[in-house]
């Protein structure tokens, strides 16, 4: 830290200024080749501003010991959770296989490069998703004779057809797209697809258990009602970077990467790892995720960024955005115990 800190304070007056900070950001936002990646001014600015505490124009050397330990570090050596989110056979030849789906994709496809990614990259977490749905669950259109649908839903029961949205009757009213029976729990369509590598250290995390909720995500429910456990095992392993990829791309795959984001994790999406149901919607996921601060990238570039050789400057900058926000939050609990 020292010795960074002296390297980068080229005029020696014991301060790093915005343009010796830049000269920092040059140096680490690279790929493993020594490229280096463009940092816009104002992002450079605003992550400037997280360390620059007492916003003096100035990074001193007390500001630059939270840089180096809470950003520098985990930027340089992030840890890194890869999440196979919902590779079973009901997805890939079964009943609710995405190759009759809009895109005609083919859903076995990202079984050959994960598994050389389980086999190659030194992740520090494995979690495989899987949708673990009860006989009665609300988005099986067979089901659909067992719930009343709101006035509000433009669709009558004796219309709705496989893939159609409806709005059930609440409290609390739902909207649900509606989808073939899939993924029954205890069933051979539920389980991970034969050909996909389960490391020994890998951990299943199991969603839409509950039969009046939809879950995409491997975070929470569609009504954010209950969490599944994938949070405090990664909180437990320290995870900072989670890799998402799988089925659907622009259904389970993109809920859990956007969650991912909203929950303070520098976010990397595995296109070639990832297969949807809709061209246009696959797009808008995408589109999403970059605007949240997220990455997209090929299984070819994963190693490096897990290895802390390929630093890109998107997930720099939500890091320092999310170390704002918790300096934000703790600013408010302090004054509401003043208060």
């Amino acid at each position: 830290m020292d010795a960074c800190f002296a390297a980068f304070d080229k005029d020696q007056d014991g301060f790093l200024s915005i343009v010796e900070f830049e000269l920092i950001c040059k140096a680490l936002f690279r790929n493993d080749r020594g490229k280096v990646y463009a940092l816009e001014e104002d992002r450079l600015r605003d992550i400037f501003g997280v360390f620059d505490t007492d916003g003096n124009g100035l990074i001193d050397r007390k500001e630059f010991e939270i840089c180096w330990n809470r950003w520098i570090k985990v930027c340089t050596r992030p840890k890194s959770a890869f999440l196979v989110v919902d590779v079973q056979n009901d997805f890939i030849s079964g009943s609710l296989n995405i190759k009759k789906c809009a895109a005609r994709h083919d859903g076995s496809e990202v079984i050959e490069p994960i598994n050389k990614l389980l086999d190659t990259v030194p992740f520090d977490a494995v979690f495989y998703s899987l949708d673990w749905h009860p006989v009665d669950h609300v988005s099986f259109i067979d089901n659909l004779h067992l719930r009343e649908l709101d006035e509000s839903s433009g669709i009558r029961k004796d219309e709705a057809r496989v893939y159609d949205t409806v709005t059930f009757k609440g409290p609390p009213m739902l909207k649900q797209r509606l989808w073939p029976r899939h993924c029954v729990q205890d069933t051979w369509g539920a389980e991970l697809h034969k050909d996909l590598k389960i490391v020994e250290r890998g951990v299943k995390v199991y969603k839409g258990t509950n039969p009046e909720v939809d879950s995409y995500s491997v975070f929470w429910d569609n009504k954010k009602l209950t969490e599944t456990t994938l949070s405090s095992q990664l909180q437990e392993k320290g995870a900072t970077d989670i890799y998402v990829c799988g089925v659907a791309y622009d259904v389970c795959v993109g809920a859990t990467a956007i969650d991912a984001l909203t929950s303070g994790y520098r976010t990397i999406l595995v296109d070639d790892c990832s297969r949807g149901v809709d061209l246009v919607d696959i797009e808008k996921t995408k589109a999403q995720v970059i605007s949240d601060n997220g990455v997209i990238i090929t299984s070819s570039q994963v190693m490096a960024m897990v290895e802390g050789r390929d630093r890109r400057p998107e997930l720099g900058y939500k890091l320092a955005m999310e170390i704002e926000k918790g300096k934000r939050s703790k600013s408010d609990i302090k004054n509401k115990i003043v208060d």
